[in-house]
């Protein structure tokens, strides 16, 4: 069992953690015809708003309360009434994913009780959902703000319905870029199943150009298919932190769930597929089989650049529960595990102490490591310390193809078996040659 360490220090030096209000805005953008609405001033807004573009290469729709000094002490009802208004007006948005800052959480708005007088005083906007989720950027990470909106998504939008047998409910969180996605929904396609994902990056966030631009989303979870939820016959939890929204919607609509933590190594695909068959009553389709058989071939190709190998990683929880466990499979070495927020999965991982710090305790734990792995925050580090780096995570901004990217399944753990297992050979050629030099 590992030990969960959090170093007393008076300040944070280099951050690691990204905003629970960034990570809702994520969740929120896997909706068709939405767009966020942060509850805050509009620094914080635009703060998260260059992130996601330099992540995604794409138009964001993002928009804000714009709070100033003087709402800020008179309190903000005016400012969301007005925004949402307008929004109305100049988008016409399908759904609204009303996100709290912690401006407006210290303040301590009543959020439930505006958004109760706001539906009082619109009636003609009883329609329009408006999905209210508390992000305080003083608590929490990327990932909880990212969970918090699919359960507020889950206990506000599914409607009870007769239960449709091939049905699935697929709830993502956030470890899972819109590649990942894609494929998920390819996999349960091919046994038959009709996924719902929720939330569905991979046709708003993928990168791909529309016929016209705009204001909202024009992919993602239709407002429809959120409501079909309640007839799901089966939900499939991808991660550990989405957990809760899978219990919700157990309590709901009495809808079993299962949580798959991971989907990158040969072990953890074998047991999705399983599940797979026993719940649609199909065998494995052929070309899974192919590909299975193509990802052993790969591991035996690759483990012996893997093998005592020692990696670095600073992640959030779920992706570095997968990753972590994945290099293990592989017989590489964590050297150190630095993250952003608590998870229930931090103390079942297979190593002495994970770290809930920042980039500079990343930096003093990674020291002698043979790879490090984080987003491309990382790369200053990497440079100073001489270590390649695989850049994983939010945000990525000095790569290409973020959108795209896979890392589940047989074949995206394939290719994740090649991209680093290139990066660890090109950097023993590296030290060979500079040992000829030496010589």
């Amino acid at each position: 069992m590992a030990i969960v360490s959090i170093p007393n220090k008076p300040v944070v030096v280099n951050p690691l953690k990204q905003s629970q209000p960034l990570g809702a805005a994520i969740a929120f953008l896997g909706l068709k015809g939405m767009i966020p609405l942060l509850h805050g001033s509009q620094g914080c807004t635009a703060f998260a708003k260059v992130v996601l573009v330099r992540h995604f290469r794409e138009a964001i729709p993002l928009s804000t309360t714009a709070m100033t000094e003087v709402t800020t002490i008179l309190g903000g009802e005016d400012n969301i009434e007005q925004a949402i208004l307008t929004l109305v007006e100049k988008v016409n948005p399908e759904i609204i994913g009303l996100c709290t800052t912690s401006l407006t959480e210290t303040r301590g708005d009543d959020m439930e009780g505006i958004m109760k007088d706001f539906r009082k005083r619109h009636p003609e906007l009883d329609k329009l959902p408006i999905i209210l989720v508390s992000t305080p950027d003083f608590r929490g990470a990327l990932q909880d703000g990212f969970a918090n909106a699919i359960a507020s998504i889950v206990k506000e939008v599914p409607e009870a319905g007769a239960i449709e047998p091939r049905q699935v409910t697929i709830l993502a969180s956030s470890a899972f870029t819109p590649g990942d996605i894609q494929h998920v929904k390819e996999i349960v396609t091919a046994f038959g199943l009709e996924p719902i994902v929720v939330p569905d990056l991979s046709t708003s966030m993928d990168g791909h150009l529309d016929d016209a631009w705009s204001p909202i989303t024009v992919g993602g979870t239709t407002l429809a298919q959120l409501k079909k939820v309640g007839s799901s016959a089966f939900t499939i939890a991808l991660g550990e932190s989405v957990r809760e929204a899978a219990a919700i919607l157990e309590k709901r609509f009495n809808i079993p769930y299962e949580v798959f933590s991971e989907l990158t190594g040969l072990q953890p695909v074998d047991e999705f597929m399983q599940a797979l068959a026993d719940l649609s009553g199909n065998s494995v389709p052929e070309k899974f089989r192919h590909q299975r058989r193509q990802l052993q071939d790969a591991m035996l190709d690759t483990h012996f650049y893997f093998g005592h190998k020692r990696v670095s990683l600073a992640l959030e929880p779920d992706l570095l529960w997968s990753t972590v466990l994945f290099l293990r499979s592989m017989g590489a070495e964590i050297q150190a595990a630095v993250t952003t927020t608590r998870s229930p999965l931090l103390e079942a991982l297979p190593v002495e102490t994970v770290v809930i710090g920042d980039y500079e305790d990343f930096e003093q734990l990674a020291i002698g490591s043979d790879l490090l792995i984080g987003n491309s925050h990382a790369a200053t580090i990497s440079k100073h310390l001489g270590i390649p780096l695989y850049r994983q995570g939010i945000p990525i901004f000095d790569r290409l193809g973020n959108g795209q990217m896979n890392k589940i399944g047989y074949q995206g753990t394939m290719d994740i078996l090649f991209e680093i297992g290139n990066i660890l050979l090109e950097d023993e050629e590296k030290k060979a040659r500079d040992l000829d030099f030496e010589m």
